[in-house]
């Protein structure tokens, strides 16, 4: 593990030296990027129905109502109907 991390800090600090951007730039950068990752696969879940809203919010750790911006800003359309939900 430590490993591993001290590998990821280099290569952070290799991109920063070969562009104008530093180490926080890089982070974010990182973060929406995989923020961006996990959303379009819980859409992808929603548009078939296999995904709450509510189960959505708790997996990316955001509000209902960002979740819902961010439908709008996607142009999908709010699913009212059943859940194809298997039963455990």
């Amino acid at each position: 593990m430590a490993k591993s991390l001290s590998n990821i800090k280099l290569e952070i600090k290799e991109y920063v030296n070969n562009s104008n951007t530093s180490e926080l730039e890089v982070l974010e950068k990182l973060k929406a990027f995989y923020f961006n990752k996990k959303v379009n696969k819980n859409l992808k879940l929603y548009k078939k129905g296999k995904k709450k809203v509510s189960d959505i919010t708790k997996d990316l750790k955001i509000s209902p109502r960002k979740f819902y911006a961010i439908l709008k800003a996607k142009d999908i359309k709010h699913i009212k109907s059943k859940y194809n939900l298997k039963e455990k």
